[in-house]
C-alpha cells in the first residue's frame, strides 16, 4: 500500500532518511537527558523568587496516542527544565486509570480527554471532583474506523452505513474510549447526523485506545472512534478503513487537554503554570513541520505509543489514505500549536461537551454551563503562561464553529442547543 501512495507535497521516504531519524532522535533524546541543550533551554527563565514552582518534579499521565506528543517532547527535549520542573511521563493503560489516578493524586496532571474532565466535575463518568483544564493540547487527528466486513456490504460512509443498519438489522457494535470522552461524542454525533441513534439502534462499548485494532481483528466490533495512530494502524493491518476523520465532523475541534484537579492548581499554581509553559514550547516545536518526522520517531518508541513509525508519521504530516481508495493531503491534520490557536482553553469548547452529555442522557439536568466552564478552564493562569512564552491569546473566550450536520455552536445558548437535536437519548 505504501508504494502505491501518491500524495502531493509528501516527505520523501528512503532508507537514508530513516537511518538519520533513528540515530538523530536517539542522539537528541540522549542530549536532552544529559542536559546537553542550548543555554536558553537550560535556563530557569520563570523559576526564580515567588514565581518558582512549588513542586519541581511532576508526573504527567498519558495514553499511547499520537496526541501525547507534547507531554513526551516536553520531557525528552528538556523544555520542562527551562521552567524549573522535571516532567516524568507516566504511561497509563486506560482512560479509567487516568481518571482514578488524577482523582487520588497519583498523577499530578495528565494528557486527558476533554469530556472526562468535565464529566468528573459534574459527577458523571466517575467520582465527583473539582477539576481543572490548564490548556488544550491538540486539535483534530482522530478518526472513525469501520471494518472491512462493512466495506464488503458497501457501508463506507455515514449514509450507506445508515442504510445497512436499517435494511439488515442485527447487533452492530461500535467502540469508543470513555463514556464522557471526546471519542464517544464524535462517534455519537456522526452516527446521529445520519439518523442512527447510538444508544438504541446500535451497541456501543468502551475499549482502551491501544486495544482497538486487536478487538476489531477478532471481530468484536464493526467500527470504532479513537485517536491516531490507531486509525492508520487498522489500514496498515488491512482490517478496516477510515470512514470519516474527526476534523470532518468539526474542523479544528478541541481534543485532549492538560488536565488536573482544582486542588492541585490551588496548591501549586506556579507549578501548574510551568507545566503549561513547557507544553506550549513543546507544542511549538512539534508544529514545526520539519520536526514532525523526528517527533513521530520518538513517540513510536515502546515506552510511549509502541507502534510502527509509519502508522504515526503519515497522518502527523497530513498524508491521509483512508484505506478505501482515497489519498489526500489534509490541511486539517493534527495540530498542536497553530500560532497559539490550538492551546487556548475556550469556555465554549468545554461547554460543548456538557451539551452533548445532556443530549445523550449522561447529564440528567441542565447545569449552569458557563459557570462550570469558568470554574474548570484556568483562563488567567493560561494567559500568564502565554505571555511568558509569547503565545498569542484570542480576544474572545468563546468561538463559533459549524459541525458536520450544519449546526452552529457558539456557546451563547447551551441549554437550547442541547435540546435542539432530533436524535437524542
Amino acid at each position: 500500500m505504501k508504494d502505491e501512495k501518491k500524495v502531493q507535497n509528501s516527505t520523501p521516504k528512503n532508507e537514508s532518511r530513516r537511518d538519520f531519524l533513528k540515530t538523530g532522535s536517539m542522539a537528541l533524546s540522549g542530549a536532552a537527558l544529559m542536559g546537553l541543550l542550548p543555554a536558553g533551554v537550560r535556563s530557569n527563565a520563570y523559576a526564580a523568587g515567588s514565581d518558582a514552582p512549588e513542586k519541581t518534579e511532576v508526573k504527567i499521565g498519558f495514553i499511547p496516542l499520537t496526541d501525547c506528543a507534547s507531554v513526551v517532547i516536553a520531557s525528552v527535549m528538556g523544555f520542562d527544565k527551562k521552567y524549573g520542573i522535571k516532567i516524568t511521563p507516566s504511561k497509563e493503560a486506560s482512560w479509567a486509570a487516568v481518571r482514578d489516578k488524577l482523582v487520588n493524586g497519583e498523577l499530578d496532571a495528565s494528557h486527558v480527554l476533554y469530556g472526562l474532565i468535565y464529566g468528573l466535575n459534574v459527577g458523571i463518568g466517575g467520582p465527583k471532583k473539582d477539576m481543572a483544564v490548564l490548556m488544550n493540547i491538540n486539535n483534530n487527528g482522530q478518526a472513525i474506523t469501520l471494518s472491512n466486513q462493512l466495506k464488503e456490504k458497501k457501508a463506507v460512509d455515514g449514509a450507506s452505513l445508515a442504510r445497512l443498519v436499517k435494511t439488515e438489522p442485527r447487533e452492530y457494535t461500535f467502540a469508543q474510549t470513555f463514556p464522557t470522552g471526546t471519542h464517544a461524542m464524535w462517534l455519537y454525533y456522526w452516527l446521529a447526523t445520519y439518523g442512527i441513534n447510538p444508544l438504541s439502534e446500535v451497541k456501543t462499548i468502551t475499549v482502551p485506545p491501544p486495544q482497538m485494532v486487536a478487538n476489531m481483528r477478532v471481530g468484536k466490533m464493526d467500527g470504532y472512534c479513537v485517536g491516531e495512530p490507531w486509525g492508520a494502524r487498522a489500514i496498515h493491518d488491512n482490517i478496516g478503513f477510515t470512514a470519516v476523520t474527526s476534523q470532518e465532523i468539526w474542523k479544528d475541534h478541541p481534543e485532549k487537554v492538560l488536565g488536573t484537579t482544582l486542588e492541585f492548581v490551588q496548591k501549586y499554581p506556579n507549578t501548574a503554570r510551568a507545566m503549561i509553559m513547557a507544553l506550549l514550547d513543546a507544542s511549538k516545536y512539534i508544529d514545526t513541520m520539519a520536526n514532525r518526522s523526528q517527533v513521530a520517531k520518538i513517540i513510536s518508541d515502546k515506552a510511549y505509543v509502541n507502534t510502527d513509525f509509519d502508522s504515526i508519521e503519515d497522518r502527523m504530516l497530513g498524508q491521509y489514505n483512508n484505506g478505501n481508495g482515497k489519498v489526500w493531503q489534509d490541511p486539517n491534520y493534527m495540530k498542536f500549536y497553530n500560532d497559539g490557536a490550538v492551546n487556548f482553553p475556550y469556555l465554549s469548547d468545554g461547554m460543548w461537551f456538557l451539551t452533548q452529555h445532556k443530549r445523550w442522557g449522561l447529564l440528567k439536568d441542565d447545569v449552569d454551563y458557563l459557570a462550570v466552564a469558568k470554574k474548570i478552564n484556568q483562563i488567567e493562569l493560561y494567559k500568564q503562561a502565554a505571555a511568558q512564552t509569547k503565545t498569542p491569546v484570542p480576544k474572545d473566550l468563546m468561538r463559533t464553529s459549524k459541525l458536520i450536520d450544519g449546526a452552529v455552536w457558539d456557546g451563547k445558548n447551551p441549554k437550547a442547543y442541547a435540546a435542539s437535536f432530533k436524535v437524542r437519548a
